[in-house]
This record gives C-alpha cells, structure tokens and sequence, in this order.
C-alpha cells in the first residue's frame, strides 16, 4: 500500500497539472463542438476566389483541375459550366468558386484538433492525451484504497468507461 505522503504528492501535481492544462482543455472543448458541426455552415462565411485556368476545359477535366474535395457539375452551357461550388467560364478560363470558411482564430483551433503526424501539432496533441491520461491515474491515487470514496470512484469509473463503449459501439 501506497503512504499517505505519496497520495498527497499526487494530489499536488494533479491539482497544478489541471490549472494548466485547464486553458488547453478549454480550446479543445471549443473546437470539438465545432468539429461536430462541421457538415453545416455554423460560424462559417463565404470566401470567393477567382482562380485561372486553362480556358476550354471539359466538365469532365474541371474538377480535375480546381482539386476541390467534393466539387461536382451540376450544370454546362456553351459558355459556361456550373459547379456546386462556384462557375467556370470556358472562354477565359476564369473559375469563380465559392468557400465556405471558419475565421481565422476558429480554423486554427480546428486545425489544431485534427492535427495528424504530418503536423507539428501533433505534439501537442500527444502531450495533452498523456497529460488526460495521468489525470485518469492519479484520480485514483489522491484517494487510499481503504476508503469508500475510493471504491465507489472505480464504481463510477467503470460505469464511465462502459457508457463510452457502448456509444462508441453502438452510437456510430
């Protein structure tokens, strides 16, 4: 059995590593609820661009050419042909498309959240989920075993960790 000195020290650095990481946890929390949201265009505004391309393209090679995720025909004329995303005039080659963007402060936070290891923010990200992961450990050692807080907390805890499982399970 752990001293009762060992689960005050963990006491101390859990209550310290919180209010640090409670900034962190906040803008995590943020872009989360955004990221749920991300199929509609909450807090999103229109930017449109014009770019150039080669003039006469088919609506078959315009796609192609824009190399915009999930852009689609959905009309041709002789001058021009209409994107769900915007419109290509076939003379010039001019394509006006329009975006549906977060600002600034808000597609850095989403960015952030879906950093993968192409990202220098995936250290981050690695940092926080181990840092999540020592709250999880020492939640548990603040407290001695003997007493029914402690019981009950593993109680809680599992019903916790079922409760995630079944969503993730059966809620996707």
């Amino acid at each position: 059995m752990a001293s009762p000195k060992l689960h005050m020290a963990f006491r101390k650095y859990h209550r310290w590593l919180g209010f640090f990481l409670a900034g962190i946890m906040a803008v995590y929390s943020i872009s989360g609820i955004l990221l749920i949201f991300r199929p509609t265009d909450i807090l999103k505004y229109d930017k449109i661009q014009v770019r150039q391309l080669e003039p006469n393209l088919t609506a078959k090679e315009l796609p192609l050419a824009l190399r915009i995720r999930g852009s689609k025909v959905v009309g041709e004329t002789d001058s021009v042909i209409t994107l769900n995303i915007g419109e290509y005039e076939k003379q010039t080659g001019a394509a006006t498309v329009t975006r549906k963007e977060y600002p600034y402060v808000l597609a850095k936070m989403v960015k952030m959240h879906k950093a993968t290891n192409n990202s220098p923010l995936f250290w981050l990200n690695i940092s926080f989920g181990l840092a999540l992961l020592f709250f999880v450990i020492s939640a548990f050692l603040m407290f001695i075993p003997k007493i029914p807080m402690y019981k009950n907390g593993l109680k809680i805890a599992g019903i916790g960790a079922t409760l995630a499982i079944l969503f993730i399970f059966f809620g996707t």
